[in-house]
């Protein structure tokens, strides 16, 4: 009996071992679960980070961006229109021109020719340079009314036209680069067919 004791003994001794093992086995995985579970809580944690960094900097992007656009705007915007006013001064000296050339009745006198000559030639060099800086001469003679680029100075009665028809201009009016520079001051016909 003593060897199978001993068989039995070598047999429990083992299975003992084997429970140790397992055992150890069982505690080493249950350490890799705490340690993994710890791992994919931090990696949690840095992913969510992550996604508010790279959020954070697409709206910081986008924003400066926007930015940089707003400033293009505003800085063709300056450049279209910083001469308005310098455009609306020189208004008053083709106006003048104009009415000079209108004031020649003479125009056979060679003096009064020559006169109305060289005035012509400065009104169409000023033409050329108001082209140049986008600045246009709206044209409102026998047109209907138009309040976003005329003033009426004054209505007179004219059955012939259809009411609202402009047909005197006082002052022409300009734009620069498609924004009203100056209107025109016009007489308008009143009474007349609709």
């Amino acid at each position: 009996m003593s060897e199978h004791k001993k068989y039995e003994d070598e047999e429990t001794s083992d299975k003992q071992e084997a429970l140790n093992s397992k055992a150890e086995a069982e505690n080493a995985d249950v350490a890799d679960d705490v340690q993994n579970s710890e791992d994919v809580d931090e990696l949690q944690k840095l992913k969510e980070e992550n996604a508010k960094l790279k959020d954070s900097f697409l709206r910081a992007y986008a924003e400066t961006e926007n930015t940089k656009k707003r400033c293009q705007q505003e800085i063709e915007k300056i450049s279209k229109f910083a001469i308005a006013d310098f455009a609306k001064e020189l208004l008053g000296v083709a106006d003048n021109l104009h009415r000079a050339m209108a004031s020649v009745k003479d125009t056979e006198n060679e003096q009064c020719k020559s006169l109305l000559q060289g005035v012509e030639m400065t009104q169409k060099e000023l033409t050329k340079v108001f082209a140049k800086f986008g600045i246009k001469k709206i044209e409102s003679l026998n047109k209907v009314f138009d309040p976003n680029f005329e003033r009426v100075v004054q209505e007179i009665e004219d059955k012939e036209k259809p009411a609202g028809t402009v047909i005197a201009e006082l002052q022409s009016a300009y734009t620069i680069n498609e924004r009203i520079l100056r209107e025109a001051m016009v007489i308008v016909t009143k009474g007349g067919k609709k």
